[in-house]
């Protein structure tokens, strides 16, 4: 498959899984703190099931959603032909290796590599899913980094909310439920600021979008 056609392949399949999700979900972008354009971004989100991605790039416009891809585990989407194909062909994923036995690349250059394309990424702090009663893991040290290595690059917390029910783990078929996702407001690095307290205040700043339970945020 030449370049121009996994490129084609890619869009058309991005716009029919927005659809699709779009019409399982109804999901509905909050732009609490930010606009849907702005400049090269990294999402960062909780992370609760594999859909959790598909749900934040729905909610980008076109030209977002092209231009921005998953970070995502090469372990889960590189196990089996299928998961290969849809990461590789129809997705924009940007794989990176977690076991750091067995890894050939390191994840942070990888990323940066991503980066420096001009991708924007939909990043997942907590670096695994939350199967846990507790709202949000504690961040690993990756958005630090990453954070520090890129810092013109816009960080945009945001809240995925539902998409556990939807897609729980081990499910094969999504179960229609509405769901919202919250875009709060950029954060940056501050000057000296050290790795724990940075990501304490962007774990707090990413719980602060998640509604309460009244139904309220």
């Amino acid at each position: 498959m030449s370049a121009n056609d996994a490129s084609l392949l890619q869009t058309v399949s991005g716009a029919m899984l927005a659809g699709l999700s779009r019409a399982v979900t109804g999901v509905r972008p909050i732009w609490a703190g930010s606009a849907p354009y702005g400049r090269q971004r990294i999402y960062f989100a909780n992370h609760a099931s594999h859909g959790d991605f598909i749900l934040v790039s729905t909610c980008l416009p076109f030209a977002e959603r092209r231009r921005t891809a998953a970070v995502a585990g090469a372990d889960y989407w590189n196990a089996g032909p299928i998961r290969r194909f849809i990461s590789g062909r129809m997705l924009r994923t940007v794989l990176v290796e977690r076991n750091w036995v067995e890894r050939t690349a390191d994840p942070m250059q990888v990323m940066l590599a991503a980066l420096d394309a001009g991708q924007s990424l939909i990043f997942f702090p907590e670096g695994t899913r939350n199967m846990t009663e507790e709202p949000l893991l504690r961040f690993r040290s990756g958005l630090y980094n990453l954070a520090a290595l890129r810092p013109d690059v816009e960080l945009v917390p945001c809240w995925i909310e539902n998409m556990s029910r939807v897609l729980p783990k081990g499910a094969l078929l999504p179960v229609p439920l509405l769901c919202r996702v919250v875009f709060g407001a950029p954060l940056v690095l501050e000057e000296g600021e050290e790795r724990k307290a940075f990501l304490e205040r962007a774990r707090a700043a990413l719980l602060a979008l998640a509604p309460r339970k009244d139904g309220t945020r």
